[in-house]
């Protein structure tokens, strides 16, 4: 799975969503011909990255490239069950990657546009948000 190698801060603020806007960054395909984009404000926790990439991965078989454009890098925090209040912030359970609406997170290229957008609507089935097939050919 997808964790930082090395940190500046090993516990993050939760941060309030408050007014989240859409995405600025990541929004145009720059590696592959056809891509997944979210359409809703989300986390997507590394596990949920992973089952997306074996399911692409298992799809494309040997043809075919794939890129993943997001990374989880926001360290999320979990105390036991049956704590009492107190003692502290928990332990890093596990990371998220923050999505904005019309974030790309991945990108395929090299195969026909029937088996990557079947490929990718398999990936986002195992993503919590809604997302749309994209491609190169709507942008010229």
């Amino acid at each position: 799975m997808l964790i930082p190698k090395k940190v500046k801060h090993r516990k993050w603020h939760k941060g309030r969503r408050r007014n989240a806007g859409v995405a600025t960054t990541k929004v145009e395909l720059a590696f592959g011909t056809y891509g997944l984009k979210a359409l809703d404000y989300t986390w997507i926790t590394a596990r949920q990255i992973e089952a997306a990439r074996r399911t692409i991965t298992k799809f494309l078989k040997k043809g075919g490239k794939f890129w993943i454009r997001i990374f989880p890098d926001k360290p999320i925090t979990a105390h036991g069950n049956e704590n009492s209040m107190g003692g502290g912030k928990g332990a890093v359970d596990h990371y998220v990657a923050i999505v904005k609406p019309g974030t790309i997170i991945f990108e395929v290229e090299g195969i026909s546009k029937e088996t990557a957008a079947e490929a990718v609507k398999l990936a986002g089935y195992k993503l919590p948000t809604r997302v749309a097939f994209i491609s190169k050919d709507l942008y010229e």
